[in-house]
């Protein structure tokens, strides 16, 4: 299926997250009990839910998004070309400016969205936060009613699950056991609220996602056993 299926009508993408507020004492109390009530069993006993907060970006609940990264293949000439592009800074106005992308240039039927993990963690998270701003979902996140194969979502990740449904892999590792360059030559996703809140270096955080980009469509370029991209084939836009 994955072969038959062309790299133009595929908007490749990978979010960054962070805790929604920088620490745990900028939360209101009622939030403080919510969050130690949400991370108990993650945390168990060797943390508390204040040294914990660290890691709050990963849910919707307690997070935000301050980057999403996009890209996409373009035949210039014939020339192939995959461009990337970023909504980043404000979360609401970077979902706002994601779903006009959506409804405008990724709005047909054909077209898909694809991430890695992102049925389990992409996909969700920005539709979670879009609700949360009293934003109406774009056609290719509301899915409501939609029967499993109407749901227009490809997964790297469940590509290589090939079925196993107890197998997780990381982009990193998926990468490297398939002889794609690594896109984690600055930061990893561990060091994303760090970078962000204490060094404020979100252009930094920019470039990491869409490095994630690249490598996410290098992944289905192996899939479909097509030559990986050159740099001189990665175009930011």
């Amino acid at each position: 299926m994955i072969k038959k299926t062309p790299l133009e009508n595929i908007l490749f993408l990978d979010i960054e997250t962070v805790p929604e507020q920088e620490s745990f004492k900028h939360l209101s109390e009622e939030k403080q009990n919510l969050w130690e009530e949400k991370s108990k069993y993650q945390r168990k006993e060797a943390f508390t839910a204040e040294e914990y907060y660290d890691r709050a970006g990963i849910w919707a609940e307690f997070g935000k998004i301050i980057c999403i990264s996009v890209g996409y293949f373009k035949n210039i000439e014939n020339t192939r070309q995959f461009r990337t592009t970023s909504f980043k800074g404000d979360e609401k106005e970077l979902l706002l400016g994601f779903s006009k992308l959506l409804e405008t240039h990724f709005n047909k039927p054909q077209h898909i969205l694809c991430a890695h993990n992102g049925k389990e963690f992409d996909f969700p998270y920005i539709s979670r936060r879009m609700i949360i701003h009293g934003l109406e979902l774009p056609s290719k996140l509301d899915l409501f009613g939609k029967k499993p194969w109407e749901v227009p979502h490809l997964d790297t990740l469940e590509l290589w699950k090939f079925g196993d449904y107890k197998h997780y892999t990381s982009l990193k590792l998926l990468t490297s056991v398939l002889g794609i360059p690594s896109p984690k030559t600055d930061i990893d996703g561990s060091e994303v609220r760090n970078v962000y809140y204490d060094n404020n270096e979100l252009d930094r955080i920019v470039s990491y996602c869409e490095r994630d980009v690249v490598a996410i469509a290098q992944i289905v370029l192996k899939f479909k056993q097509e030559e990986l991209l050159d740099e001189k084939e990665i175009v930011s836009v």
